[in-house]
C-alpha cells in the first residue's frame, strides 16, 4: 500500500469528493512548490472547487496526518514572514519587526496570521522540507513570502532582472566579498533567512573610487539607519556568523520591486480558521494557550435565545422539552456552519456564533428564523421562539474553559441586541447593517431594517440598533 492510502481512504468518507480528489492528486503527482505552505484558497479557486469545502478539506487532511499546518505571522507591508510557528499557541510576542520594511506590527489574527499546508514528510519528501538548502527564488517563493503574495515564474524572473543587482550564498562562518556598482536610488542589503538589512540610499554625483560597506550576518544584531553612498563601484563584504546558511541580496526598491511585492492574492487567515466549525470540532485542544490575548479587529456575533423555555418545560414536560431543545441546536448549528461561521458555545437554551463577516451572520439568522418558522408549523404548535441579535467589531481571542472563546465589548453588545429582540425576531447594529456585503443580502432576501430605539444595558455609548423585518 503506497503510503498515505489508508489517510486518502479516509479523507474521502470525511470530506466532499471532489476536494478530496483534487488533494489526493496534488500530493501524488502535483509539483513540490505547490505543497509547501499551500495557499488553501488559491487551490480553491485554481481548481474551481468551493472554498469552505476546500477549507474543511484540508483541515480533515491536516488531522489525519498528510499535511501539517503552519501559523505565520506575516508583515503588511511586504508580505514576508515574520515568524512561523507550528500552533497558534507560539505566537506569543506583542511585536514583530520586518527588517526589509523597517517597520514593528502587533500580530491579529485578521490580516496579519495566515494558515498554510505542508505535505507532510512520511507521506511525500519534498526539498521545501529542507529549506536551507533551498535555491534563492524558491527560498523567496515558499518561505520568505507569505502565501498572500502572488509569485509566478514570470514575476520572478522580472524581479530579478529588475530589481536584483547581485547575490550571494554563504555557510555558516563564511565571509564573501561581492564587488558591484551601485545605481542611484534606494539600494537594499537584505537577507532573508536571518532577516538581517542594511539601507543604503544612493545619491549625488558618481564616483569612480570603490566605496566599501561591510555586513555582519548575527541573529542578535539589527543593522539601524542608514548608510548613504554614491553611484558608483562598492566593495561589499559580508560574513555570516549565524549558525544556517545565509542569502544575502542587493536589491534595488524601485517600481520593478514593489511591483513585485504588490501582487496580492486572498489568503486564509488565522481569524477566518477560529471561526470554521470544522477546525473548532478538530483541533478544539490545538488553538490558544491560557495565557494568550490575541486582538482580532473586526468580527461578528450572534447570539440566539429561545424565548419562554421555562413555559415549554412546564407545558410538554422535561424529556420532550429537551429534544425540542437539542433539535433546534442542531439546526442552528447546522446553518452557522453553512454560513461559514463556527458556534462558540451554547448557553442554557442560547446559541453564541461568529462569522467572518456581518453578511454571513445575516444571512445564518435569516435562515434561522426561518427554520423555526418552519419547525413551529411541523409541530403545530409556537414552542420554538427564537430571538436574535446580531454585533460587529473588535475584540480579544482567548482560552476559557479549555476551549476558545472570545472576550470583549464587541460580545457584550452583542449579547445586550439579543437581548432587545421580541420572539421571532432579529435585531442588528448600525455596524452590521451599514456593512456594504449586507446591504446587498438584506436587498437580495427583501428585507427592511426599521430603527429601533433601546437602551443596551451596561452600554454607555448610542448603538443604532434595526428590526430586520
Amino acid at each position: 500500500m503506497h503510503e498515505g492510502d489508508a489517510q486518502f481512504e479516509l479523507l474521502g468518507r470525511s470530506v466532499d469528493a471532489a476536494v478530496a480528489g483534487a488533494i489526493e492528486r496534488l500530493v501524488r503527482s502535483g509539483a513540490e512548490r505547490d505543497l509547501l505552505r499551500l495557499n488553501a484558497l488559491a487551490f480553491a479557486g485554481a481548481g474551481g472547487l468551493d472554498e469552505e469545502r476546500t477549507i474543511a478539506g484540508f483541515l480533515h487532511a491536516a488531522a489525519l496526518g498528510l499535511f501539517e499546518m503552519s501559523w505565520n505571522v506575516l508583515c503588511p507591508g511586504c508580505g514576508g514572514v515574520l515568524d512561523s510557528n507550528a500552533s497558534l499557541k507560539t505566537v506569543v510576542q506583542a511585536d514583530y519587526s520586518c527588517t526589509l520594511c523597517a517597520k514593528d506590527y502587533a500580530p491579529t489574527l485578521d490580516e496579519l496570521v495566515e494558515v498554510t499546508f505542508t505535505v507532510a514528510p512520511r507521506v511525500r519528501r519534498i526539498a521545501g522540507h529542507r529549506p536551507h538548502e533551498l535555491p534563492l527564488t524558491e527560498f523567496l517563493r515558499g518561505i520568505y513570502f507569505g502565501s498572500g503574495v502572488a509569485i509566478s515564474d514570470e514575476s520572478m524572473a522580472r524581479m530579478m532582472d529588475g530589481a536584483m543587482l547581485d547575490t550571494l550564498e554563504l555557510e555558516p562562518g563564511e565571509r564573501a566579498v561581492l564587488s558591484l556598482t551601485l545605481p542611484e536610488g534606494y539600494v537594499i542589503v537584505f537577507e532573508p533567512v536571518t532577516h538581517v538589512a542594511q539601507f543604503i540610499p544612493v545619491s549625488g554625483e558618481p564616483v569612480r573610487e570603490r566605496q566599501a560597506l561591510s555586513v555582519i550576518l548575527d541573529r542578535d544584531h539589527r543593522h539601524s539607519g542608514e548608510v548613504a553612498m554614491r553611484p558608483g563601484p562598492l566593495r561589499l563584504s559580508v560574513e555570516n556568523r549565524t549558525d544556517v546558511r545565509a542569502l544575502p541580496t542587493v536589491f534595488l526598491a524601485g517600481d520593478v520591486l514593489h511591483d513585485f511585492l504588490g501582487q496580492r492574492r486572498p489568503f486564509l487567515t488565522a481569524k477566518r480558521l477560529l471561526t470554521n466549525q470544522t477546525f473548532r470540532d478538530l483541533f478544539r485542544t490545538d488553538t490558544l494557550d491560557i495565557d494568550q490575548r490575541l486582538k482580532i479587529t473586526s468580527l461578528t456575533f450572534l447570539f440566539t435565545d429561545l424565548r419562554g423555555s421555562t413555559e415549554l418545560y412546564e407545558r410538554v414536560g422535561d424529556l420532550a422539552a429537551f429534544d425540542l431543545v437539542r433539535s433546534h441546536f442542531r439546526v442552528l448549528g447546522d446553518i452557522v456552519a453553512e454560513e461559514a461561521g463556527a458556534v462558540v458555545k451554547t448557553i442554557g437554551d442560547s446559541v453564541m456564533a461568529t462569522f467572518n463577516a456581518p453578511d454571513q451572520a445575516m444571512k445564518a439568522a435569516v435562515r434561522m428564523r426561518q427554520a423555526m418558522f418552519d419547525l413551529n408549523r411541523s409541530m403545530g404548535r409556537q414552542d420554538m421562539l427564537l430571538k436574535i441579535g446580531m454585533h460587529e467589531g473588535p475584540c480579544i481571542a482567548v482560552t476559557q474553559n479549555e476551549r476558545q472563546d472570545y472576550f470583549g465589548q464587541t460580545v457584550n453588545i452583542a449579547a445586550r441586541v439579543q437581548g432587545l429582540a421580541n420572539a421571532q425576531e432579529i435585531y442588528a447594529t448600525g455596524p452590521v447593517i451599514g456593512d456594504a456585503r449586507t446591504a446587498r443580502v438584506v436587498e437580495d432576501l427583501h428585507l427592511t431594517p426599521v430603527p429601533r430605539p433601546g437602551f443596551l444595558r451596561g452600554i454607555s455609548r448610542d448603538i443604532p440598533v434595526y428590526a430586520i423585518a
